[in-house]
């Protein structure tokens, strides 16, 4: 069944392509994926699928259910379908028609292959024993709209046995999967601040309170919780990646703003980095007469891969693809994902897939305005889909 998988995959790769470049072209926001939706309801339309649900949970969801010709679970699939805030400089043919808006991230391809994987599943319900579950998701890059969790909540996974998902990965090159049982993702938490001062003329700092002085002391220490308060063998990063504060050079003003993220993958060491950087900026604002505001919104948790699962997929990625094309990851990253919610309620495994060509020029970090996919991925990645759903079932048949 391998060869016919991998030998199907890419009979449609043109067609793969051609979806993943669309999609490229028109990309759309978290929350606003409404054409993306469109799109792909109609391709699952055409390929037959068996329940169809648009508009999931009064989201931009699209869930699609095939059914096989033979008794047993359900396993489910997932792709994300939104794109990034980001002015595209790839200056290819296909480069986003939608001004400040690309898939940086590669959701275009996740969603296009999980097409391809929903065209052969369609083609092959004679050997699928139970059912599967296709979940094209909303949301993933903002926790602040109704991705995973808002999902999982109205019942995505009701019945589902084991769930999959796979990452487009530029650090690996094409042909190449990958994956590791355990920790995988870190958590994704952001917290904001505002520093209170007073404000005064720049030539009397002394008849005011200087909230941007405050804020570079603020800076200088939160950088030293992770060093100083966590143990070194627990990963952890704390970032400040926004500032904002004073309107001319001649004037102290009366606030400042920072916003930044925590990442770690120790769930104490999550909910301990609050309390430490709300007592830092007590100690600092109250030393200089000033006062502060303290935000912290949660956002996804660690990524863990299950165990049972991951060496499933690691087993039968090897013997698709063979040995020396599917790595077992030493160490996990500090990237966040809401794929991590669903781990949370069902056994799954988060897998990367290597989309780096050198020759091509494809050699741009996710998030990058010149980040892009080796197209020859996408084939790889549909038969891995396809083979991992299938072979699952069959063996918890």
């Amino acid at each position: 069944m391998k060869a016919e998988i991998l030998s199907k995959a890419q009979e449609i790769k043109e067609e793969v392509v051609e979806w993943r470049r669309h999609l490229h072209m028109y990309p759309e926001l978290s929350g606003r994926e409404f054409n993306t939706a469109e799109f792909v309801a109609e391709k699952l339309k055409e390929f037959g699928v068996d329940r169809l649900v648009e508009n999931f949970a009064d989201s931009t969801a699209v869930v699609a259910e095939i059914t096989g010709e033979k008794p047993g679970k359900t396993v489910a699939i997932r792709a994300d379908m939104d794109a990034l805030p980001t002015e595209e400089k790839t200056g290819k043919p296909y480069a986003s028609r939608i001004k400040g808006v690309m898939h940086s991230c590669g959701h275009d391809a996740h969603t296009a292959m999980l097409l391809g994987t929903a065209r052969l599943l369609c083609q092959m319900r004679d050997k699928i024993h139970g059912k599967v579950r296709l979940i094209f998701q909303p949301c993933e890059e903002r926790h602040d709209c109704k991705g995973a969790k808002h999902l999982i909540e109205n019942g995505v996974l009701e019945g589902v046995s084991a769930i999959f998902a796979l990452h487009v990965f530029p650090e690996l090159p094409t042909g190449k999967v990958g994956t590791k049982p355990g920790p995988f993702l870190a958590s994704s938490d952001v917290f904001r601040v505002k520093v209170i001062g007073k404000s005064t003329h720049a030539s009397r700092p002394h008849q005011g309170i200087d909230p941007i002085l405050i804020s570079a002391q603020v800076v200088n220490t939160l950088h030293h919780i992770v060093s100083r308060y966590v143990d070194p063998l627990d990963p952890a990063v704390l970032t400040i990646g926004k500032i904002c504060g004073g309107f001319a050079e001649n004037v102290i003003p009366d606030e400042v703003t920072l916003e930044g993220t925590i990442r770690t993958l120790n769930s104490e060491v999550r909910d301990r980095i609050p309390k430490l950087i709300e007592k830092a900026l007590w100690g600092i604002t109250t030393a200089y007469g000033g006062a502060f505001k303290f935000e912290f919104e949660e956002g996804t948790p660690p990524l863990i891969n299950d165990e049972v699962t991951t060496r499933f997929s690691v087993g039968k990625m090897r013997e698709l693809l063979g040995d020396e094309n599917v790595i077992l990851l030493e160490k996990p990253t500090m990237g966040g994902e809401d794929f991590s919610f669903y781990l949370q309620e069902v056994p799954g495994t988060f897998i990367r897939l290597g989309i780096r060509n050198e020759e091509k020029g494809i050699i741009y970090p996710l998030h990058n305005s010149k980040f892009d996919v080796d197209e020859d991925a996408l084939p790889i990645g549909v038969a891995v889909e396809t083979f991992l759903a299938l072979e699952w079932l069959k063996s918890h048949s």
